[in-house]
């Protein structure tokens, strides 16, 4: 938790509170259902709940904006991220039912009431949203393809409405497919791990 304090000295006791109860929740249910690698549990909070509230640094979700995270797996960015924005709502998606239940179980001991959990594929979400979160399930154009229906036209955040996608490496090539406009902050800017090295925020919007 010393790494989140580091980042966001402004949280709440509250939000901070729910916060560390993730790290033995997700361990007890990682025994029964592998929702995160084994391999990669001591970096839980670096690599799991910081790299999920990065996108707190472009923009701070208003009461009321609406959010889907496709691919939500563990729950990852959405249950982070629905913890420091209580007024906000989330609809949290998968397409596998073990991890969905995971993530029920987590949002229901935690005290999180602003999440939906929904065990579905993003194609078959019905509704628009403010914003479509991701951690980098799919190649970009297909990404797109998925959910580009489902965005609100419009907005009242301090950034469009939109697709927010964190991912690694080089995707330049996936980017040139787009026939979207496209923002991109590199997570380095803003967090000074390692890990993030290659790390970014593709904002993307109509």
């Amino acid at each position: 938790m010393d790494i989140i304090k580091k980042y966001f000295p402004g949280l709440s006791s509250d939000k901070l509170y729910q916060l560390s109860k993730l790290y033995s929740l997700y361990e007890e249910w990682n025994k029964k259902i592998n929702v995160i690698s084994r391999k990669d549990f001591e970096n839980f909070y670096i690599h799991h709940v910081l790299y999920s509230l990065t996108p707190t640094f472009i923009i701070k979700f208003k009461k009321n904006t609406s959010i889907l995270d496709v691919g939500t797996g563990g729950g990852f960015p959405g249950i982070p991220l629905a913890i420091c924005f209580p007024e906000s709502n989330f609809t949290l998606v998968d397409s596998v039912g073990k991890k969905t239940k995971v993530v029920n179980e987590i949002a229901s001991s935690t005290g999180i009431n602003n999440v939906t959990v929904t065990n579905k594929r993003a194609e078959k979400i019905e509704g628009k949203f403010d914003f479509i979160i991701s951690r980098a399930v799919a190649k970009l154009p297909i990404f797109m393809s998925w959910v580009g229906g489902k965005i609100n036209s419009r907005g009242f955040n301090s950034i469009p409405n939109g697709v927010i996608y964190l991912k690694g490496g080089d995707f330049s090539e996936e980017l040139s497919k787009l026939n979207y406009n496209y923002n991109i902050y590199n997570i380095s800017d803003y967090v000074d791990e390692p890990y993030f090295k290659t790390k970014k925020i593709v904002h993307i919007y109509p």
